[in-house]
Protein backbone atom coordinates (compact mmCIF):
# COMPACT_ATOMS: atom_id res chain seq x y z
CA UNK A 1 0.00 0.00 0.00
CA UNK A 2 1.39 3.55 -0.53
CA UNK A 3 0.61 6.08 1.56
CA UNK A 4 0.67 10.09 0.47
CA UNK A 5 2.18 12.32 3.12
CA UNK A 6 2.58 16.50 2.66
CA UNK A 7 4.60 18.22 4.73
CA UNK A 8 4.75 22.05 4.23
CA UNK A 9 8.36 23.20 4.62
CA UNK A 10 10.47 26.39 4.48
CA UNK A 11 9.73 30.28 4.89
CA UNK A 12 7.18 29.92 1.41
CA UNK A 13 5.72 26.56 3.04
CA UNK A 14 6.58 24.72 0.00
CA UNK A 15 4.42 21.02 0.04
CA UNK A 16 7.04 18.13 -0.02
CA UNK A 17 5.30 15.07 -0.80
CA UNK A 18 6.55 11.65 0.44
CA UNK A 19 5.31 8.25 -1.12
CA UNK A 20 5.59 5.59 0.87
CA UNK A 21 5.28 1.69 0.19
CA UNK A 22 4.49 0.48 4.15
CA UNK A 23 5.37 -2.72 2.78
CA UNK A 24 8.65 -2.58 1.41
CA UNK A 25 9.68 0.63 3.44
CA UNK A 26 10.83 2.07 0.26
CA UNK A 27 9.95 5.87 -0.45
CA UNK A 28 10.09 8.20 -3.01
CA UNK A 29 10.30 12.22 -2.22
CA UNK A 30 8.87 14.79 -4.41
CA UNK A 31 9.75 18.61 -3.46
CA UNK A 32 12.06 18.41 -1.26
CA UNK A 33 12.36 21.80 -0.02
CA UNK A 34 13.96 24.03 2.27
CA UNK A 35 14.73 23.66 5.99
CA UNK A 36 14.20 19.79 5.34
CA UNK A 37 14.13 18.52 9.08
CA UNK A 38 10.80 17.02 8.94
CA UNK A 39 11.21 15.33 6.36
CA UNK A 40 14.55 13.99 7.07
CA UNK A 41 12.80 12.83 10.63
CA UNK A 42 10.09 10.92 8.70
CA UNK A 43 13.06 8.97 6.05
CA UNK A 44 15.30 7.92 8.65
CA UNK A 45 14.04 3.84 8.55
CA UNK A 46 12.62 4.15 4.77
CA UNK A 47 15.12 3.42 2.13
CA UNK A 48 14.76 6.53 -0.70
CA UNK A 49 14.86 5.47 -4.28
CA UNK A 50 14.08 8.44 -5.76
CA UNK A 51 13.80 12.50 -5.88
CA UNK A 52 11.43 13.80 -8.07
CA UNK A 53 11.30 17.82 -8.92
CA UNK A 54 8.90 19.33 -10.53
CA UNK A 55 10.86 22.36 -10.99
CA UNK A 56 14.16 23.93 -10.06
CA UNK A 57 13.26 26.84 -7.89
CA UNK A 58 15.09 27.15 -4.59
CA UNK A 59 12.12 26.36 -2.35
CA UNK A 60 11.58 23.25 -4.02
CA UNK A 61 15.23 22.06 -4.06
CA UNK A 62 16.46 23.58 -0.39
CA UNK A 63 16.86 19.64 0.64
CA UNK A 64 18.11 17.98 -2.00
CA UNK A 65 21.43 17.82 -1.36
CA UNK A 66 21.32 16.79 2.36
CA UNK A 67 18.46 13.71 1.87
CA UNK A 68 20.59 12.90 -1.30
CA UNK A 69 23.82 12.56 0.56
CA UNK A 70 22.11 10.65 3.56
CA UNK A 71 19.99 8.17 1.07
CA UNK A 72 22.04 7.57 -1.73
CA UNK A 73 19.02 8.74 -4.36
CA UNK A 74 19.40 9.67 -7.76
CA UNK A 75 17.52 12.82 -8.48
CA UNK A 76 15.10 13.71 -11.77
CA UNK A 77 14.51 16.80 -13.17
CA UNK A 78 13.48 18.32 -16.98
CA UNK A 79 16.07 18.93 -19.09
CA UNK A 80 15.37 22.85 -19.55
CA UNK A 81 16.44 23.12 -15.73
CA UNK A 82 19.21 20.60 -14.89
CA UNK A 83 21.37 23.64 -14.77
CA UNK A 84 19.29 25.27 -12.22
CA UNK A 85 20.97 23.01 -9.37
CA UNK A 86 24.36 24.00 -9.72
CA UNK A 87 23.15 27.35 -10.42
CA UNK A 88 22.24 29.94 -7.27
CA UNK A 89 21.02 32.56 -9.96
CA UNK A 90 18.74 30.61 -11.89
CA UNK A 91 17.30 29.03 -8.88
CA UNK A 92 16.40 32.23 -7.70
CA UNK A 93 18.20 31.83 -4.20
CA UNK A 94 20.99 35.07 -5.28
CA UNK A 95 17.63 36.68 -5.98
CA UNK A 96 15.85 35.83 -2.61
CA UNK A 97 18.87 36.55 -0.58
CA UNK A 98 16.53 37.80 2.42
CA UNK A 99 14.24 34.20 2.83
CA UNK A 100 17.63 31.71 1.83
CA UNK A 101 21.36 32.08 1.41
CA UNK A 102 22.67 31.00 -2.24
CA UNK A 103 21.68 27.10 -2.34
CA UNK A 104 23.67 24.63 -5.15
CA UNK A 105 23.60 21.41 -5.46
CA UNK A 106 25.00 18.51 -7.73
CA UNK A 107 23.89 17.91 -11.33
CA UNK A 108 20.82 15.42 -11.41
CA UNK A 109 21.09 11.90 -12.28
CA UNK A 110 18.03 11.04 -14.66
CA UNK A 111 16.12 13.81 -17.20
CA UNK A 112 12.32 14.23 -17.33
CA UNK A 113 10.59 14.56 -20.58
CA UNK A 114 7.03 14.87 -21.71
CA UNK A 115 4.82 11.41 -21.86
CA UNK A 116 8.00 9.62 -19.68
CA UNK A 117 6.85 6.84 -18.20
CA UNK A 118 8.84 6.66 -14.91
CA UNK A 119 8.71 2.91 -12.94
CA UNK A 120 9.91 3.53 -9.33
CA UNK A 121 8.74 1.69 -6.51
CA UNK A 122 6.24 -0.39 -8.37
CA UNK A 123 4.18 2.16 -9.43
CA UNK A 124 4.50 4.10 -12.59
CA UNK A 125 4.24 8.00 -13.56
CA UNK A 126 3.47 9.97 -16.35
CA UNK A 127 5.32 12.80 -16.80
CA UNK A 128 3.74 15.90 -18.38
CA UNK A 129 5.81 18.58 -19.68
CA UNK A 130 3.76 21.75 -18.05
CA UNK A 131 5.97 24.84 -18.24
CA UNK A 132 4.73 28.54 -17.69
CA UNK A 133 5.75 28.52 -14.31
CA UNK A 134 9.02 28.08 -15.05
CA UNK A 135 10.47 26.53 -18.67
CA UNK A 136 10.93 23.10 -17.18
CA UNK A 137 8.22 22.58 -14.88
CA UNK A 138 6.74 19.18 -14.88
CA UNK A 139 3.46 17.43 -13.33
CA UNK A 140 3.51 13.53 -12.44
CA UNK A 141 0.71 11.67 -12.21
CA UNK A 142 0.41 8.30 -10.55
CA UNK A 143 -3.33 6.74 -11.15
CA UNK A 144 -5.73 9.43 -9.98
CA UNK A 145 -2.55 11.45 -8.07
CA UNK A 146 -1.24 14.67 -10.10
CA UNK A 147 1.43 16.09 -8.34
CA UNK A 148 1.67 19.48 -10.20
CA UNK A 149 4.55 21.57 -8.73
CA UNK A 150 3.47 25.92 -9.06
CA UNK A 151 1.69 25.43 -11.76
CA UNK A 152 -2.36 24.57 -10.69
CA UNK A 153 -3.40 25.47 -7.18
CA UNK A 154 -6.63 25.52 -5.63
CA UNK A 155 -8.38 28.07 -7.13
CA UNK A 156 -5.02 29.66 -7.85
CA UNK A 157 -2.05 28.76 -10.80
CA UNK A 158 1.56 29.72 -10.22
CA UNK A 159 3.16 33.12 -10.66
CA UNK A 160 4.31 34.38 -14.36
CA UNK A 161 6.51 36.62 -13.94
CA UNK A 162 9.84 35.33 -12.79
CA UNK A 163 12.74 34.54 -15.93
CA UNK A 164 11.34 31.82 -17.91
CA UNK A 165 7.73 32.22 -16.98
CA UNK A 166 5.02 32.74 -19.36
CA UNK A 167 1.03 33.27 -18.51
CA UNK A 168 -0.18 32.38 -21.94
CA UNK A 169 2.41 29.18 -21.63
CA UNK A 170 0.80 28.57 -18.11
CA UNK A 171 -2.63 28.47 -19.09
CA UNK A 172 -1.89 26.59 -22.30
CA UNK A 173 -0.30 24.24 -19.79
CA UNK A 174 -3.04 23.81 -17.52
CA UNK A 175 -5.85 23.95 -20.41
CA UNK A 176 -4.17 21.37 -22.77
CA UNK A 177 -3.26 18.92 -20.31
CA UNK A 178 -4.09 19.05 -17.03
CA UNK A 179 -7.56 20.08 -17.50
CA UNK A 180 -7.96 16.99 -20.05
CA UNK A 181 -7.44 14.74 -17.32
CA UNK A 182 -10.33 13.19 -14.88
CA UNK A 183 -12.02 15.55 -12.77
CA UNK A 184 -11.99 12.60 -10.13
CA UNK A 185 -8.09 13.44 -10.22
CA UNK A 186 -6.66 14.51 -6.83
CA UNK A 187 -4.30 17.43 -7.59
CA UNK A 188 -1.49 18.10 -5.14
CA UNK A 189 -0.06 21.64 -5.64
CA UNK A 190 3.69 23.00 -4.76
CA UNK A 191 2.03 25.36 -2.09
CA UNK A 192 -1.37 25.17 -0.23
CA UNK A 193 -4.32 22.93 0.51
CA UNK A 194 -5.17 19.54 -2.59
CA UNK A 195 -8.03 20.12 -4.98
CA UNK A 196 -9.00 18.14 -7.65
CA UNK A 197 -9.04 18.57 -11.30
CA UNK A 198 -12.89 18.96 -11.93
CA UNK A 199 -13.33 21.63 -8.80
CA UNK A 200 -10.38 23.69 -10.59
CA UNK A 201 -11.92 23.05 -13.88
CA UNK A 202 -15.08 24.89 -12.59
CA UNK A 203 -13.77 27.26 -10.03
CA UNK A 204 -10.86 28.02 -11.06
CA UNK A 205 -10.56 32.25 -11.51
CA UNK A 206 -7.69 32.83 -13.34
CA UNK A 207 -8.39 28.77 -16.16
CA UNK A 208 -11.61 28.59 -17.25
CA UNK A 209 -12.43 24.30 -17.99
CA UNK A 210 -14.99 25.74 -20.38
Amino acid sequence: MISIEALSLGPLETNAYLLKDTESNKAIIIDPGMNPAALIRRITDLDVVAILLTHAHFDHIGGVDEIRKLKSCPVYIHDLEADWLTDAKKNGSLRWSEVTPPIVTDPAEFALAEGMKLELMGISFKVFHTPGHSPGSVSFLWENHLFSGDVLFKAGVGRSDLPGGSERVLYDSIKTKLYKLDDAVKVYPGHGPRTTIGYEKANNPFVSGK
